[in-house]
């Protein structure tokens, strides 16, 4: 069993930030930031245009992308937390 997004949508696996700081910290679970960087586990099929093709998508599985703090739609499944965001909620791609 799989989450298969819909439309333009994409299933994001969020990357947690360091829980120890450069000088090494220990940050309790209250300190940290939200996470806006993940891995791209899922992809949609891509928008549908009104000609009735679909737009290819820009991201492909296991892309590490950016996305804003508060963007997407958590999602639990198989006891791990899981963003569902559609492609346009995505701010870049990391490359290389």
């Amino acid at each position: 069993m799989a989450i298969k997004p819909l439309e333009d949508r994409v299933l994001v696996k969020p990357i947690e930030s360091e829980s120890k700081t450069a000088s090494g910290i220990f940050l309790p679970e209250s300190a940290k930031e939200k996470p806006v960087r993940g891995e791209v586990v899922a992809v949609g099929p891509g928008k549908r245009l009104e000609n009735g093709k679909r737009a290819e998508m820009s991201v492909r599985k296991g892309d590490k992308v950016f996305y804003g703090k508060y963007a997407g739609t958590e999602v639990e499944f198989k006891g791990d937390k899981m963003l569902i965001l559609r492609e346009n909620e995505l701010l870049g791609v990391v490359e290389g």
